[in-house]
């Protein structure tokens, strides 16, 4: 498959470190030096489907397609206002598409999940034209009152529009279950027959953990597409990689030897928007007209589970 369009969407809100530092014991150096991030996105008076749609409008508006051409719709998501339906039939009807459509948890990792899919879809020759949504509220998982996990996180969606075409070059997924790392529980409603403990609580985030695996995870998976397609780091025109963490981010930079200019960010603007941080970059990196046809891009992701994933593409 290939991407012909691409679109974003941003919450109104802006929440500078300063406006954190009124509700919570932190600085906007304590959180710059530590994460790169100065501001975030957050949800106020908008529903992350009002978001979704506008994402995949532009997206498809991009592309210069109609929604009814569309044969598939994929939605990476965590968490929104809905338990059911699935966010994908929200915006499946809002757009005016008639195809089916599901959402997946990759957590952070959620964009690269939906490109291996909708690659295999082409793969079995059944689909022509599909559409990935990245939707992510994290403002709604967190402690705000709790600087571990709260500064770090934003909210927003990506989309692409995808077709037939032979631009992925490599894809490697991998998984290790350290769920107790980074995680949340809930419970939705009451039951006279469950005899457990409340466990609705906010997201918990073992900072170091999280750090040391996604380095990892990140430097092992993109070593793997490399040696897969027999690229060497210098002929890779752009890295995107998860804006989690810009020292992360940094790593990944120092180990391949790459200069600056091929790692574009945003991490400053919006924090870790979930698995909307790829598609969100990705449509950042495109309307500035960074990418040019024959380039080849790097995406690298990672997340909650913990997941990882990365993939080589030609624009």
């Amino acid at each position: 498959m290939k991407i012909i369009g691409t679109g974003r969407s941003h919450p109104s809100l802006v929440v500078t470190n300063d406006m954190l530092s009124q509700i919570l014991d932190t600085s906007d150096e304590w959180i710059t030096t530590r994460t790169g991030i100065k501001e975030r996105r957050v949800i106020s008076t908008e529903n992350l489907e009002d978001l979704s749609i506008d994402a995949a409008k532009k997206a498809l508006a991009d592309a210069n397609m109609d929604a009814k051409d569309l044969d598939y719709i994929i939605c990476a998501n965590v968490v929104n206002e809905y338990i059911c339906p699935a966010m994908s039939c929200i915006i499946q009807g809002a757009i005016g598409a008639t195809c089916p459509c599901f959402d997946l948890n990759g957590a952070c990792v959620g964009f690269i999940y939906a490109l291996e899919i909708a690659e295999s879809f082409y793969r079995s020759g059944k689909y022509k034209n599909i559409l990935v949504v990245c939707a992510e509220e994290p403002s709604r998982m967190v402690n705000w009152h709790d600087r571990t996990a709260s500064v770090l996180f934003g909210d927003g969606a990506g989309a692409v529009v995808l077709t037939e075409g032979d631009n992925i070059k490599a894809t490697k997924m991998s998984a290790s279950c350290n769920w107790d790392r980074l995680y949340q529980k809930h419970e939705l409603q009451y039951s006279p027959f469950n005899k457990k403990p409340n466990s609705n609580l906010p997201l918990v985030m073992h900072g170091q953990d999280v750090f040391k695996f996604a380095t990892r995870a990140a430097i092992k998976d993109i070593s793997h597409v490399m040696k897969e397609t027999g690229y060497q780091p210098d002929e890779i025109k752009h890295y995107l990689i998860h804006q989690a963490n810009l020292r992360i981010i940094n790593n990944i930079k120092e180990y391949l030897n790459q200069p600056d200019e091929k790692f574009p960010l945003n991490i400053q603007k919006y924090g870790n928007t979930s698995s909307a941080s790829l598609p969100i970059l990705l449509d950042e990196t495109n309307k500035e007209g960074r990418l040019q046809r024959g380039d080849l891009i790097v995406m690298s992701a990672f997340g909650s589970g913990f997941v990882s994933g990365a993939c080589i593409l030609e624009w």
